[in-house]
C-alpha cells in the first residue's frame, strides 16, 4: 500500500485556494452561458441616471474608445450615462439613459469630449450654438450625425507634428533661413525701401477697399448677367468660327481696301492742303453773314414763324368773337394789269370813325325811379284749344332777281344776316369785292 507524501498534501490554505479558483471560473462559465459580459457588472464611479430617467439614441461616425457606463453630461455636469453602443451600417449607435430632470431642445448637439489630456472620454450634450433651440428633447428621441461631433485625439495632434517635423519643411527652414541672408546681404537700404513702398501700398489699398469691394461687386453682377446670357454667347461662339472664314476669306480685299482708304487718304490731303487758301477765303466771306445772323437773334425764328401764317399772325385769332368777326375788305385784282405789269390804282383810305362826345362832368347823384307797390294782374284764359292748326299760312316767295351779265351770284354769309356781292368788270378785268361779313 502507497502513501501520500506529507509534504505534496495541500494544507488548509492550499484548500482554500484551490475552491476559490473553482468557484471563479464556475461562475464565469454560468455568467457566459446566461448572456453577461463584464460590462454588466456594477463598477464604481458611474454616473447612473437612477429609476426616473429616459432613453436618447446619439448617432457617430467614430465613437474612439468609447465604452458602456461612460459619463454623459451636460455644462460639465454629470447627468446620466450611456448604456449601449452597437453598430448599424457605417454608424455607431450609442444609446444613452438620461435623467428625467434633464431639459434640452429638440435640435440639441452630441459630442465626445475627454475628461484631460490622457483622462476618460464621455458625451457631451448642448443646446445648437449657430440656431435657436425649439422643443423639448424626450424619450426615444434621435440625435442624428449632422449634429454630433468629437474632439481631436491627442495621438492624432502627435501624428500630424511628426509628420510636420519628419517629412514636412521644417528641415528645410535652415536652408531658406541662409540663403535669404545670402540674397540680402549687402541690400539692407533696398529691402528697407521696398517695405516702405509695400507699406504705402497697402495703405493705399486700404485707402480704396470701398472702391475694390463696388468692384468686385460690379464684377460679381457682370458675371451673373453673362450667365444669364449664356445662351446667347454659346451662339456667338458657334457662329464665330463661320465669320471669322468670311474674313479669312476676304483678306485680300480687306487687305487692298486698306490700301487704297490709305491712298485716298492722301489724296484728301494734298486736296486739303492746295484748297486751303480758297477755304479760308470762303470763310472769312461767310463771317459778314454768320454775324448779322447772331446779330438777329429772336427776330429771325419769329420772322419764319409768322412767314407760313401771313397775312395772320397767331394773335389773330384773339379778334374773332364767335363764329363772326367785323372786317370790311376791298380785293382789286387786275389780272390785265398784272400781266402788262401795270401798276393798279391806289386804294381810297376808309373813312374816320365818328367821334363820340365825352360828358365834362360826373352826375353827382342818378335819377330816382318809381317802383310800382303792386303788378297789374293779367287776366288768363278761360279755355284751353284742344287742337292745333294742321297747316301754316303761306308766305310768298321773294322775287328772284337774275345776275345781270357779266355778273356773279350773290354770296350769303355763314348767319344769313348779310351778304357780299362781288362783281367783275369785263373792261378792266377786275374783281371787286366788298361788304361787311
Amino acid at each position: 500500500m502507497s502513501t501520500w507524501p506529507t509534504s505534496a498534501w495541500p494544507g488548509r490554505t492550499g484548500f482554500a485556494t484551490v475552491r476559490r479558483t473553482a468557484v471563479l471560473l464556475l461562475a464565469g462559465v454560468l455568467l457566459t452561458g446566461c448572456g453577461f459580459t463584464v460590462y454588466d457588472l456594477p463598477l464604481p464611479g458611474g454616473g447612473g441616471a437612477g429609476g426616473d430617467s429616459y432613453q436618447v439614441t446619439v448617432r457617430f461616425r467614430d465613437v474612439l474608445d468609447l465604452v458602456p457606463r461612460s459619463a454623459v453630461k451636460v455644462d460639465d455636469v454629470t447627468v446620466g450615462e450611456v448604456e449601449k453602443i452597437h453598430l448599424d451600417g457605417y454608424t455607431a449607435e450609442v444609446v444613452l439613459r438620461l435623467a428625467r430632470k434633464v431639459r434640452l431642445p429638440d435640435n440639441a448637439t452630441a459630442r465626445i469630449r475627454q475628461t484631460s489630456l490622457l483622462g476618460e472620454k464621455f458625451v457631451s450634450l448642448a443646446p445648437p450654438a449657430d440656431q435657436a433651440g425649439y422643443g423639448r428633447l424626450g424619450d426615444g428621441d434621435v440625435i442624428p450625425l449632422a449634429r454630433t461631433g468629437r474632439d481631436v485625439e491627442v495621438e492624432e495632434v502627435l501624428s500630424a507634428l511628426s509628420l510636420l517635423l519628419n517629412g514636412g519643411g521644417v528641415a528645410q527652414l535652415k536652408t531658406i533661413e541662409v540663403e535669404l541672408n545670402k540674397a540680402m546681404s549687402g541690400r539692407e537700404p533696398d529691402v528697407r525701401r521696398l517695405l516702405a513702398r509695400l507699406d504705402t501700398f497697402l495703405g493705399q489699398l486700404d485707402a480704396h477697399k470701398q472702391e475694390i469691394t463696388r468692384a468686385i461687386d460690379n464684377l460679381d453682377r457682370l458675371s451673373a448677367s453673362l450667365a444669364a446670357q449664356k445662351t446667347t454667347l454659346a451662339a456667338a461662339v458657334d457662329q464665330l468660327p463661320a465669320a471669322l472664314k468670311v474674313l479669312a476669306d476676304q483678306r485680300r480685299d480687306l487687305t487692298r481696301m486698306l490700301v487704297e482708304l490709305s491712298r485716298l487718304g492722301d489724296v484728301g490731303a494734298r486736296v486739303i492742303v492746295s484748297s486751303r487758301e480758297d477755304l479760308l477765303a470762303n470763310l472769312q466771306a461767310l463771317d459778314p453773314i454768320l454775324t448779322e445772323l447772331a446779330r438777329a437773334g429772336d427776330s429771325l425764328p419769329k420772322s419764319l414763324q409768322l412767314l407760313f401764317t401771313y397775312p395772320f399772325s397767331d394773335a389773330t385769332a384773339n379778334a374773332v368773337a364767335g363764329d363772326y368777326t367785323n372786317l370790311q375788305l376791298s380785293l382789286d385784282v387786275d389780272l390785265q394789269g398784272l400781266l402788262s405789269g401795270r401798276t393798279p390804282p391806289p386804294v381810297p383810305p376808309a373813312p374816320p370813325l365818328p367821334r363820340v362826345p365825352l360828358p365834362t362832368k360826373t352826375p353827382t347823384a342818378l335819377p330816382t325811379v318809381p317802383v310800382p307797390t303792386a303788378l297789374p294782374t293779367v287776366p288768363l284764359p278761360t279755355a284751353v284749344p284742344t287742337s292745333l292748326p294742321t297747316s301754316l299760312p303761306t308766305v310768298p316767295a321773294p322775287h328772284p332777281r337774275s345776275p345781270a351779265p357779266g355778273c356773279l351770284p350773290p354770296l350769303t354769309c355763314a348767319n344769313g344776316a348779310a351778304s357780299v356781292v362781288p362783281a367783275y368788270d369785263a373792261n378792266l378785268g377786275r374783281l371787286l369785292v366788298g361788304g361787311v361779313l
